[in-house]
């Protein structure tokens, strides 16, 4: 199995929804992206053995409410249920992200985390 297969193998395991769907907003302009997508950090990164998917879709959310790109964001929110961490823990990492890049990134990622977890049907009553 090539990089590129071994990626997409490893990407849509842990987003559960098709390579094709992920990127249309951005292959008919840039496919080349999608690809870089899938062979870096899916393939050369998330592959490795070192650390387990739980663990690195915690350290993604948590980059990504540091950065505050919110749509990436979401996505890895739904890949870090997927691989089996809890929305307690979600919600305790982006709180901890207040520490390191100010409140309104750490409550704009409270945000997304809630939408998330309400298009899944994890909110409590």
């Amino acid at each position: 199995m090539n990089r590129y297969e071994k990626g997409k193998e490893v990407l849509e395991s842990i987003q559960e929804r098709p390579l094709e769907e992920i990127f249309e907003v951005i292959d008919d302009i840039a496919p080349d992206m999608s690809r870089f997508v899938v062979e870096f950090p899916y393939y050369e990164i998330y592959t490795r053995k070192e650390v387990d998917l739980k663990t690195r879709e915690l350290c993604t959310v948590a980059a990504l409410t540091v950065l505050g790109t919110i749509p990436q964001l979401k996505d890895h929110i739904n890949a870090a249920l997927n691989v089996g961490n809890s929305t307690t823990e979600i919600v305790e990492i982006i709180m901890q992200m207040s520490a390191y890049a100010g409140f309104p990134k750490a409550i704009n990622g409270i945000v997304a985390a809630k939408e998330v977890f309400a298009e899944r049907d994890l909110l409590s009553d």
